[in-house]
């Protein structure tokens, strides 16, 4: 529903029993199962039950597969017109759980969607839908030191990327941030220990030029001629843009026409004006971001356009299968020039990154059955008996 729309619903829900249904009443995602964990989960809602509460003698429900694999399961869903009335499915949680259990297990929940949406999900169900959860890309550190390539800028987490692969696994983050922000923490002390004696590299004009950009949406008032544009308006554009065209599956057609959009977006975002005064003005904090979020989006469209393959939580519709040669590929993106956002339009560079291989004694760490789902025979290690007869996931399902 549109007041809780783009609230997060724990998983805990479905780990707790919750299960996915369609207009229909339908558990769906016994339908949606992937060849590659088709062993892994229960063919029967009777089996899936069962695993709550003998998991060692049952196979998991799927409601419990991957959040990639939901998300996408509940897309098409909704595009086969078996939606709910908000435009996502149904999530249940009423019929699995006794009232008191509900409250006592996922209280936030029901806290959330009572007074929120005035849903009581210990009687009804609830309306869910892929929303946006975590970008796995982000700045380009080194691993050591999370030092970007700008001097004295250093990254950690989220907005940090190459950590998680095509898809992150359910509470990584917190690990991530852990390392990776101490790493990030110390080498910063570092860096500014020792600028103690080094002068300012930053000159009064590059000082007032970021004075001049940052007051630019003010400024807008004194030019009557010029067209003005409402930062709100072109944040709910841009929100709708990437939602429909660049989201869960992605072609070709539609990224190109999100690029184009984005195109005009920017320059819209240029003339965008605020009124009020510079203490607690959201409107101008938002037409200062605007330039980011356009920067961001763009990437992330032009990376999709270009990785012509579905893999993790990169899906295209027109490329449905992993091709091994992307799994060899990073793509990373720059600004054409270093100046700034100003200079460049916002215009951004791709250039194709070789991944490092792993070595071969961290790949024989893991399970010889995993790695022939993701692995093609000579990437394997020697360890491993080649063309097995699963053969590579990337080769089986084509690119």
């Amino acid at each position: 529903p549109p007041s809780v729309k783009g609230i997060l619903v724990t998983e805990s829900v479905r780990g707790d029993g919750g299960v996915l249904r369609n207009s229909e009443g339908n558990r769906f995602m016994f339908d949606y199962i992937p060849d590659v964990f088709r062993t892994q989960y229960a063919e029967t809602e009777e089996e899936g039950d069962r695993w709550y509460t003998d998991p060692d003698n049952n196979k998991r429900p799927p409601e419990l597969l991957p959040r990639d694999e939901v998300a996408r399961a509940i897309n098409s869903e909704v595009k086969a017109g078996r939606g709910s009335p908000a435009g996502g499915v149904f999530l249940d949680v009423s019929t699995r759980l006794k009232a008191e259990d509900i409250i006592k297990k996922l209280p936030s929940m029901h806290h959330q969607f009572k007074e929120l949406a005035d849903v009581d999900i210990t009687k009804e169900p609830m309306e869910v839908g892929p929303t946006c959860h975590y970008v796995m890309g982000g700045v380009e550190v080194d691993p050591d030191s999370a030092q970007s390539r700008v001097p004295g800028l250093y990254a950690a987490g989220e907005v940090a990327g190459g950590m998680h692969g095509s898809n992150r696994l359910g509470g990584n983050s917190l690990s991530d941030l852990l390392v990776f922000g101490k790493r990030a923490g110390d080498h910063a002390a570092l860096y500014a220990h020792s600028l103690r004696n080094s002068p300012s590299e930053v000159t009064d004009a590059q000082i007032e030029a970021a004075t001049r950009a940052a007051l630019a949406p003010f400024l807008i008032e004194d030019r009557p001629n010029v067209e003005r544009e409402n930062a709100y308006t072109i944040h709910a554009e841009l929100q709708q843009t990437m939602n429909d065209l660049v989201g869960i599956i992605r072609k070709a057609d539609e990224i190109e026409l999100a690029l184009k959009k984005l195109d005009e977006l920017r320059q819209r975002a240029a003339l965008a004006t605020v009124e009020g005064a510079r203490e607690f003005n959201p409107g101008w904090h938002l037409a200062i971001d605007l330039q980011n979020m356009l920067l961001i989006s763009e990437c992330i469209a032009r990376a999709a356009l270009t990785r012509e393959e579905s893999r993790g939580g990169h899906t295209r519709d027109d490329f449905p299968g992993m091709n091994p040669e992307w799994r060899k590929l990073n793509l990373v993106l720059a600004l054409d020039s270093p100046s700034g956002l100003q200079d460049t339009d916002a215009q951004v560079t791709l250039v194709k990154q070789p991944v490092p291989t792993m070595r071969s004694d961290l790949l024989e760490l893991f399970d010889p059955n995993e790695l022939q789902k993701y692995l093609t025979d000579a990437e394997l290690p020697a360890t491993i008996t080649a063309g097995a007869s699963s053969g590579s996931a990337d080769q089986s399902q084509g690119g």
